[in-house]
């Protein structure tokens, strides 16, 4: 059966302990509520699992709701949990069909369901104010780049940021680096991701992020429904020989 966490503590492996609040900082006047992707996996490492609670003490003092991929399991779960113990608004986004894998035995805060992992991005997005990534896998990459890609086609002006736990994230900025020095991102691309080893420093940079408008397409556009239709191609005829 399916609960709901409460408000009172955070459950890991069995146990329900309360846990601290990050000391009392001002309000997040810009972010309303900050998207999170990371792990279904709490990685080998404990400074992983301690950086999450960590970024949600922090997400708890700065009065920011969470939206993530609505787990309760690995980082995600610990995150989600931490927030809500600490009285935070959580919005959980899943596919139906996830459910059974990264859900065990408890939901956390508000959870909502959709058909596929593509409406899961897009909804969380919507939701957003802001994405910060974690350590995490192919998944959490995919989500992490896709919005990144997002902000470079002026689709969206959010800040994006890497919360690299012990270098975890060293290897990837090393390759956008070489991708703009071989001539395959602009600066304005480069500059979109953030960066900082904990969660008050990244958020503080993330409060500061003003973007470099360099867009592929113009915003407006994307605004414009008519941009938003796809049109399948037509098959040329083949020619008869």
């Amino acid at each position: 059966m399916i609960g709901t966490m409460g408000k009172q503590g955070v459950e890991h492996e069995g146990l329900c302990t309360s846990l601290p609040l990050a000391k009392e900082r001002r309000i997040s006047k810009r972010f309303k509520r900050i998207c999170v992707f990371c792990g279904s996996s709490s990685g080998k490492k404990d400074i992983f699992s301690s950086v999450a609670l960590s970024l949600g003490r922090e997400l708890v003092s700065r009065k920011a709701d969470l939206v993530y991929g609505g787990g309760s399991i690995g980082l995600m779960g610990q995150v989600a949990q931490t927030v809500n113990a600490g009285g935070g608004h959580v919005i959980g986004v899943i596919p139906t069909a996830l459910m059974g894998k990264e859900l065990c035995g408890q939901t956390v805060g508000e959870l909502r369901t959709v058909l596929d992992m593509h409406q899961r991005k897009a909804e969380m997005a919507r939701l957003s104010d802001a994405f910060i990534a974690l350590p995490g896998g192919y998944g959490t990459l995919e989500e992490l780049l896709e919005v990144i890609t997002w902000s470079q086609l002026g689709i969206h002006e959010k800040p994006v940021g890497l919360l690299n736990v012990d270098g975890y994230y060293n290897p990837l900025l090393a390759l956008f680096d070489k991708a703009l020095e071989e001539g395959f991102l602009r600066l304005s691309a480069r500059s979109i991701v953030v960066s900082a080893p904990t969660a008050s420093e990244l958020l503080d940079k993330m409060e500061a992020y003003t973007p470099i408008h360099d867009w592929a397409i113009p915003k407006l556009c994307w605004e414009d429904a008519k941009c938003l239709v796809y049109t399948p191609a037509v098959p040329s005829p083949l020619k008869q020989g």
